[in-house]
Parts: C-alpha cells; sequence; structure tokens
C-alpha cells in the first residue's frame, strides 16, 4: 500500500478529469477500476466534483466540464507549490501562458491554471485541506505523467526554470524517453520507504530513478499527427493491462493502441466514452 499525505514542491500530485457528463464518466471509472466516488461539492452547486476512492483514500477525481475547457475531456495534472503566485510568476517569466490566475478552491486549497511555452497544460496546486492523491503506483491508482513535445530543449529549460527539474535522457532516438527528475525527490521517498533504492536497485532501475516525477516524451510523425498539440498525458498503474483494455471496451470506452510492451511495463493506451484518453500500465521489473 503505497500511500500519501503530501509531496514535496515541484512534484506531481494529483490528477482530475472534466467531463460533459460527469456522473456517465463516474460510471465508467467505477467499473473500470473499482472506485468508490463522493461528490465533493453542495447539493445545490451547479457543478459536481466527484473524488475517486479506493479503500477510502483519494486518488483522482471526475468534475463537470468548465465552460472554459476545451471541448474533448482531458485528465489534468496537478504540481504541488509553495505558492501558486510564485509559480505563476515563474511560469510567465519562463515564457509559458497563465490560463488562469490564482484562486481558491474554498479550503482545500489554492490553484493556477498554466501552459508552457509550446501549450501543453497542467495546472500547480498551493495545498491546504486537499493532500493530493493519497494512494500511488499500486493497482487502479494514479502512477505519473508524460510531457509530449516536439521541442525538448525547449521544455527543458521551462521546466527546470519553474519547478527544478532535471532531465535524464533514458532511451535515445526518435520519439525516446526521457526521465524528469527532481532532485532530492527519493530522499522525502526513502524517508518513508526504507528499502525504495534497494528495490530499484534489484530491478535494474537506471540510476536517478528514485527523483524521476514524469516523462518527457519527443512526438514525431510516427507516432502522432501533425494537427496534435503538444500535451500532458496520464498514466494509471494496473496489474494485468490486456484484461483492462478488454474491460474498457466492454464499458464503452475505445483501446486506442491494444496492449504492448515497451521497456519496464506493459501498457495500453485507452480513450473514455466521452473522449479523455489515459494510459493504463502495468511494471514489469527488468
Amino acid at each position: 500500500m503505497l500511500e500519501r499525505d503530501g509531496y514535496p514542491a515541484g512534484v506531481p500530485c494529483w490528477v482530475d478529469t472534466g467531463q460533459p457528463d460527469p456522473e456517465a464518466a463516474v460510471r465508467f471509472y467505477s467499473g473500470l477500476f473499482g472506485w468508490d466516488f463522493e461528490d465533493r461539492m453542495p447539493a445545490n452547486a451547479p457543478t459536481r466534483y466527484f473524488v475517486a476512492r479506493l479503500r477510502g483514500r483519494d486518488v483522482a477525481a471526475v468534475a463537470s466540464q468548465s465552460d472554459q475547457a476545451p471541448p474533448t475531456p482531458v485528465w489534468k495534472m496537478y504540481i504541488w507549490v509553495d505558492s501558486a503566485e510564485e509559480a505563476t510568476v515563474k511560469a510567465r517569466e519562463a515564457g509559458g501562458t497563465v490560463l488562469a490566475e490564482p484562486f481558491d478552491v474554498g479550503d482545500a486549497g489554492r490553484m493556477a491554471v498554466l501552459a508552457d511555452p509550446e501549450g501543453a497544460v497542467f495546472c500547480v496546486w498551493e495545498a491546504k485541506r486537499h493532500r493530493g492523491a493519497q494512494l500511488v503506483n499500486e493497482h487502479a491508482t494514479w502512477n505519473f505523467n508524460e510531457l509530449n513535445t516536439r521541442d525538448p530543449g525547449r521544455a527543458q529549460t521551462f521546466y527546470r526554470a519553474v519547478f527544478g527539474w532535471e532531465a535524464t535522457t533514458m532511451v535515445t532516438g526518435d520519439g525516446g524517453f526521457t526521465m524528469w527528475r527532481r532532485p532530492g525527490y527519493g530522499d522525502f521517498l526513502a524517508e518513508r520507504d526504507p528499502g525504495l533504492r534497494e528495490r530499484l536497485a534489484a530491478d535494474n532501475a537506471p540510476d536517478g530513478f528514485e527523483d524521476a516525477v514524469a516523462w518527457l516524451v519527443r512526438m514525431t510523425p510516427d507516432r502522432f499527427r501533425d494537427d496534435t498539440p503538444a500535451h500532458w498525458s496520464t498514466t494509471f498503474a494496473v496489474d494485468d493491462a490486456d484484461e483492462i483494455a478488454e474491460r474498457a471496451a466492454r464499458l464503452g470506452g475505445t483501446v486506442l493502441a491494444p496492449p504492448f510492451d515497451a521497456p519496464w511495463v506493459r501498457m495500453t493506451v485507452i480513450r473514455d466514452p466521452q473522449g479523455a484518453t489515459f494510459t493504463a500500465s502495468k511494471y514489469v521489473p527488468g
């Protein structure tokens, strides 16, 4: 059980999706992952915010789609910060765009919606009562996020300036994978999980993997259409990628990429019935 109560600054901490019909999305994800949902909005509120729970712990959320959101739903990533205002200033100075200035979300926290210089959208989260995902990296929980970009160099400059991230290439060549690292994150994790580094070494994980906070993927013509914009995507951990793909199809989702093997994982790409795309990934050591 990989439990969390808060995150260091500069580390992704939460994911949610806004949907035109949030109740229908709740039914899909309940059937897919076995999530229970709790609506955190007042009964008379015009919008809904259903927090997904697994064994009583918050893992993700399904919300009503806002009027300002793109027509196709997406899974959004939130990055923990000490100050939403300071993160917003850094993003603007580094060439990013501020889509929503910092604002309070009740007593849960304070957030802003930002985009990097290539237009990939993400949120920053200054926590109050809501302290991010409480359960991660196990079946049916959020696993990690990846930035899909055509300009990795520019992205590396931006995210280093805003969050202090460092990029380490793991697979070279077009379409190669690069690991985003937040130096010191491994120390934070090891305090709560003393055997972490030993397990990673036994699994032949690359040096610095304990500091990994996300992935960077170069968008190439053989993998992405020319009109696909730069974007952040979300991956959930699963015990069986093949079974999840079959279940998603039965529930009305679309399997965009049937299960396939990649370094350290077996994965599948799924689009939910309203259009939000995500990856389901089974970790394969070594």
